[in-house]
């Protein structure tokens, strides 16, 4: 039988051995212009532990105006340091500091912190997922061979016996396979906002919606080539992009050389309200990502009663049951598949129904839970 206990119950007993200062280190934050999954993750147990009594500081980069020190959902965000040398500044801080935290969670966001080297205090490890191919896209070859180098030889070694914790059984299963331990490995789910439910109705015309920061790893720009593969056998679909990001003057030339204006629409950041109405009236939501950790956006359009097509990896077969919840398929497929299930309305109600009960099932308080429970084996462990 699981341990049933909540986040109060489970902070009540750190605190009641002398652990109540808890250190979050991670790359970004919340309000950093280049915030993503990961960083709604965090703020998502950060806040939880926060309102159970825990005093949690979230140690990341500096971000350009943004406040070097603030307060945000109950819990202190210190920012120091650039992209690069927010590690060793923090790593150094932490080192010489440890009477400043009674344990500590780690996000490894592609280049570790190293915290089994220098932290003795009570301590997990979270990783979304493994970068793999993505430092081809993040950095230039050398650099891109060395982060591939780090992340899957050099730094597995130094976490043998660190708690590590991720949001799917895929990525659990990648960990594996570089070498992690499986009985230190565990995968805890992450969970969809309660704000994101059905109601509405449907656009008149097939839409596809594809959400996230406008980067190359998530690939709209492939996504738009295989929507055009769709529009052949589709021809009223329309295609909305959400969010902002550095690839976006690369899709506005895509389109203008598909002469895809009247149907493909960069709709940039909106709001929650926006973004739920948009889930609501559209017909799927596709994702041509290379690499995810859980692919949330298909699990918030799930939780809208919208399923999806997505490409086959890692990250997606964790956000999606196959052929159950949505479809994935190799990238080179994906228009197909979208032309798919748009013209077949039967088989997109059944998936658009299984997708919203399995939404249901899945709650950032349950996630919250669960990587806490990790924290407090960690704690208690040292007070028996």
């Amino acid at each position: 039988m699981g341990d049933a206990r909540t986040i109060p119950e489970l902070a009540a007993e750190m605190i009641a051995v002398g652990c109540r200062r808890v250190h979050v280190l991670a790359w970004r934050d919340l309000d950093d212009p280049d915030a993503g999954g990961s960083e709604v993750h965090a703020d998502h147990f950060m806040r939880r532990w926060a309102d159970a009594g825990l005093e949690v500081t979230h140690r990341t980069s500096f971000a350009k105006g943004l406040p070097k020190e603030a307060d945000r959902n109950g819990y202190r965000v210190i920012r120091k340091g650039g992209r690069e040398t927010v590690f060793p500044r923090v790593i150094s801080a932490e080192a010489l500091h440890p009477g400043r935290y009674d344990a500590m969670v780690e996000v490894w966001n592609g280049v570790p912190w190293f915290s089994p080297v220098w932290c003795r205090k009570p301590r997990i490890t979270f990783l979304h997922h493994v970068h793999g191919p993505m430092w081809d896209q993040m950095l230039p070859g050398p650099l891109a061979s060395f982060g591939r180098a780090l992340e899957a030889r050099l730094a597995p070694p130094f976490y043998r016996h660190t708690r590590m914790v991720t949001p799917s059984e895929a990525t659990r299963d990648e960990l594996l396979e570089l070498g992690f331990r499986p009985d230190r490995v565990v995968a805890v789910n992450n969970g969809v906002e309660e704000m994101f439910h059905p109601g509405g109705q449907k656009a008149a015309v097939p839409t596809v919606v594809g959400v996230g920061r406008l980067a190359p790893v998530k690939r709209q720009d492939q996504l738009i080539e295989q929507a055009v593969v769709a529009k052949r056998r589709v021809p009223d679909l329309q295609l909305i992009l959400v969010g902002e990001g550095p690839l976006r003057p690369v899709l506005e030339a895509h389109v203008a050389h598909h002469h895809a204006q009247d149907w493909i629409h960069l709709a940039g950041r909106l709001s929650h309200e926006e973004l739920i109405a948009l889930y609501q009236r559209a017909w799927l939501v596709a994702s041509a990502s290379l690499a995810e950790g859980w692919g949330l956006t298909l699990t918030e359009a799930a939780a809208c009663g919208t399923a999806c097509v997505a490409t086959d990896i890692n990250g997606h077969r964790s956000s999606v049951v196959a052929d159950e919840t949505g479809v994935l398929a190799p990238l080179e497929l994906l228009g197909d598949t979208m032309a798919d299930v748009l013209l077949d309305s039967a088989r997109r109600d059944t998936l658009s129904a299984a997708a919203l009960a399995r939404a249901k099932t899945l709650t950032w308080e349950a996630s919250a839970t669960g990587v806490l429970r990790e924290l407090h084996a960690q704690v208690m462990a040292r007070h028996r």
